[in-house]
């Protein structure tokens, strides 16, 4: 049964850090590329950061380029969300999915195929 949860998620004070963790069962990360997205209240869902599983290259949203770093943990099948610098904006619960197995790296939704039930960040002070 494929299976991703994210973890990590938390209430912070604008300026803090948050690490999201995304753990996969039933399948290898690396064979897929993993995004993370956010959605917050009346938004739509988001693209916030992809890493490749072709060859490991990161790509992220503007809103975040800079303060934000996806990394991928073989060893645990887990992907990694370290976000630093956090701003009330990034207020929103964030997924990681799966991306579809033709897809090399996207920031679209409609590119990923398995989600997982997403973890609420909130910055607030």
């Amino acid at each position: 049964q494929v299976q991703l949860v994210e973890s990590g998620g938390g209430l912070v004070q604008p300026g803090s850090s948050l690490r999201l963790s995304c753990a996969a069962s039933g399948f290898t990360l690396d064979d897929y590329a993993i995004g993370w997205f956010r959605q917050a209240p009346g938004k739509e869902r988001e693209g916030v950061s992809c890493i490749s599983n072709s060859d490991g290259s990161t790509y992220y949203a503007d809103s975040v380029k800079g303060r934000f770093t996806i990394s991928r943990d073989d060893a645990k099948n887990t992907v990694i969300l370290q976000m630093h610098r956090l701003k009330p904006e990034d207020t929103a619960v964030y997924y990681c999915a799966a991306a579809l197995s033709h897809i090399i790296s996207s920031l679209t939704p409609s590119d990923f195929g398995s989600w997982g039930q997403g973890t609420q960040v909130t910055v607030s002070s």
